[in-house]
């Protein structure tokens, strides 16, 4: 018998340890490194728990997990092999992530806060500022290279209208009578309708399912695990949610979306534009995007026009004809 003794590839170190929508957002970006370092073993640093979707993205091929507390950045202490050949900053824009990477002595590292890291361009979309900082060290990456493979789980409710009321903060939690009232809407249109909820949200999915008059049908609580999750938005007709991680997963898998935003434009954080999502927002200031209490933007979209964007998503999906809509990049007042 022989042993294969031949050298581990070079390592390169990606850290975004953040949540669902921005793993999903830093896609495109992952991409451009796998592309630009072939030979490279390429390791994400990130929560354990989102390492299903990282590795189905195709762009690494391993997670380390390392997290922390809110957004802040963890400690890579644990980092258990030799330095990395490259380490990648796409965690933030400050000297703590960057020199979290660098406490582990990297050949070389790419950061937004080195000596000759690209200058943060803040008004730009998310997916458009990590490939600019990518391009700024001449690696290409493509801001529209976002989609999934769809997963081999079947779908357990095919063709329906996911809605998830949901959100990580209060300044992005659309009330939730307002979600039960677009439900009775586009139930009474004839469209199946599943709510969902991530973990610790059963109270508000029940809430909501009650208020809508279907206490005990069609709710999915408890936060479905990735593989099921993936499979009802890829098989949804249509996704109704708040900015949270979900829309993207959505828009990953090209299913059609309704995105409601308060505390921070979709310009920064929306869909790319596309005549299958509608981002319904009200033009102010910035607010807290981790708020406690909804923003007054959100409070000012009305049920109308949501159920209205619903519908007529909806309506194009069924083969009618197409009627002009809002693009992401405008504004739907």
């Amino acid at each position: 018998m022989t042993t294969d003794r031949s050298p581990s590839p070079p390592c390169v170190l990606v850290l975004r340890a953040l949540g669902l929508g921005d793993l999903l957002a830093g896609v495109p970006a992952l991409r451009g490194i796998r592309r630009a370092f072939p030979g490279h073993r390429v390791v994400l640093a990130q929560p354990p728990g989102l390492a299903e979707l990282a590795l189905a993205s195709g762009a690494v091929d391993a997670v380390f997990p390392a997290e922390a507390p809110g957004r802040a950045v963890p400690d890579l202490a644990h980092w258990p092999g030799p330095p990395p050949d490259v380490a990648v900053d796409l965690h933030g824009n400050g000297p703590e992530s960057r020199d979290a990477l660098a406490a582990l002595s990297p050949r070389r590292l790419l950061a937004h806060a080195c000596p000759d890291g690209p200058p943060w361009r803040a008004t730009d979309n998310e997916r458009d500022r990590w490939c600019a900082f990518l391009h700024g060290y001449g690696i290409p990456a493509d801001p529209l290279d976002l989609r999934l493979p769809p997963p081999a789980t079947p779908s357990p409710a095919p063709g329906a209208v996911v809605v998830h009321p949901g959100a990580a903060s209060g300044s992005r939690r659309w009330p939730g009578e307002r979600f039960a009232a677009v439900v009775r809407c586009l139930r009474a249109a004839g469209h199946r309708v599943v709510l969902t909820g991530g973990p610790g949200e059963d109270a508000l999915v029940r809430s909501v399912a009650e208020r809508s008059g279907r206490p005990g049908g069609d709710v999915l609580t408890g936060g479905l695990p990735f593989g099921q999750l993936s499979a009802l938005v890829t098989g949804a007709s249509l996704v109704l949610s708040g900015d949270t991680g979900l829309a993207h997963l959505a828009v990953a898998h090209g299913t059609r979306t309704v995105t409601l935003f308060g505390p921070v434009s979709p310009r920064l954080w929306g869909p790319p534009p596309s005549p299958d999502h509608v981002a319904l927002w009200k033009p102010g200031p910035p607010g807290d995007p981790h708020g406690r209490t909804p923003d007054p933007r959100l409070l000012r979209i009305r049920t109308g026009e949501v159920a209205a964007a619903c519908l007529m998503l909806l309506r194009d999906g069924r083969g009618r004809q197409r009627q002009p809509r809002p693009e992401v990049a405008t504004h739907v007042h």
